[in-house]
């Protein structure tokens, strides 16, 4: 009898916690579903419930045309700007007396660099003292007069081939007295970037002495790609970058196209002249420079915030219904101004998500994940 009597509440109990549990609410839905992958690429969906898509924050646009000024992306290297440099050589046999400036020194125009003693600067200036005293004399005869300045005149420009300023030639004739040694000076202002000579040193005409660059202003030498040459061109913006100095941009402009193509690299200079006022800019230095072509021309493509690395190339989702999103692979071409150009994977008019699609790419992940 007690036997039957437990067996009875046993069997109790268990209905009461049948009904409790059909009474109990059902969890909600989950906001993302499971990725499934098919026998094609094409099949790689993601499901999101309207939940779902108003926590990723999911937008999307239209694939279609847009007018772009497309940008190459080159290597080059800083260069001093030949406009802006000096080499300083010997213009008469002489030893040099003394030094005021050496390598890595800044100078400015017109600054001494160097004492040079020249037995031709003395007999020039022996010559020019003895014309100008024949200058001087009251010649009757008008011929003699003008043979007189002519000689003047002769001495003076073979002095001034010494690179003797004109005030300092005016203080020789002045004083009617030779200076003993001529004073090499700066022709601009800058850096020494190279000092050849030492104290004591005797040099020949012509022997370099100093070699000057105003580092103020370089010169950006770029590679372009002969397969680039249509885009780009004198007149096209740039803006080059410096691996010493990540996150700084220099902008310029192209104002020259070189002439011949180099037969190894296939590549055709390309010469942009930068602003370089802090001196960063060292020549020798690489940088990467990306050229914005000097024309318009219709891409389509999407907004660049579409496209995503995927299996070593490029994705975009697909909007193919009311929260289904399809992964489908593209190949892409040049970004610019945020828009990326589709050269093939896409048709015109087809939807992609751009903000949110890294949260798709993640989802799909996750549940391919799971699934393995």
């Amino acid at each position: 009898m007690k036997k039957y009597a437990l067996t009875a509440i046993a069997a109790g109990f268990l209905a009461l916690g049948l009904m409790a549990t059909a009474c109990r609410p059902e969890p909600p839905a989950p906001a993302v579903a499971t990725a499934t992958e098919g026998e094609a690429e094409d099949t790689m969906t993601v499901a999101l419930t309207p939940e779902a898509l108003r926590t990723a924050g999911i937008e999307t646009a239209e694939a279609g045309v847009r007018l772009i000024a497309p940008v190459v992306r080159v290597p080059g290297e800083i260069a001093f700007n030949p406009r802006r440099v000096a080499h300083i050589a010997a213009r008469a046999a002489g030893r040099i007396e003394k030094l005021f400036a050496y390598e890595g020194d800044r100078v400015g125009k017109g600054q001494p660099l160097a004492l040079f003693y020249s037995k031709d600067f003395l007999s020039l200036q022996a010559e020019l003292l003895q014309a100008l005293e024949r200058s001087r004399r009251d010649e009757p005869d008008a011929a003699e007069r003008n043979a007189s300045l002519a000689l003047l005149e002769s001495a003076r420009k073979r002095i001034r081939l010494l690179d003797v300023p004109d005030e300092e030639l005016a203080e020789i004739e002045r004083t009617g007295s030779a200076v003993s040694f001529l004073t090499i000076r700066a022709p601009l202002g800058g850096s020494v970037v190279e000092g050849l000579i030492h104290t004591g040193d005797y040099v020949e005409p012509g022997a370099n002495l100093f070699r000057l660059a105003d580092l103020s202003t370089v010169r950006a030498d770029l590679h372009v790609f002969e397969k680039d040459l249509a885009l780009v061109g004198a007149g096209s913006e740039t803006v080059i970058r410096a691996a010493a100095f990540p996150g700084r941009v220099f902008p310029g402009r192209i104002f020259q196209m070189g002439n011949v193509v180099d037969e190894k690299t296939r590549t055709i200079e390309a010469r942009v002249d930068l602003a370089n006022p802090s001196g960063d800019l060292r020549p020798g230095m690489y940088v990467d420079a990306e050229i914005r072509s000097s024309g318009r021309r219709e891409v389509f493509g999407v907004p660049s915030a579409a496209v995503l690395d995927f299996d070593k190339g490029q994705a975009v989702f697909v909007r193919t219904g009311e929260g289904l999103f399809v992964l489908r692979k593209v190949a892409a071409g040049v970004s610019v101004e945020g828009f990326t150009e589709i050269l093939s994977g896409l048709k015109a008019g087809e939807i992609v998500a751009t903000t949110g699609s890294f949260f798709l790419k993640s989802e799909l992940l996750k549940s391919s994940l799971e699934e393995e």
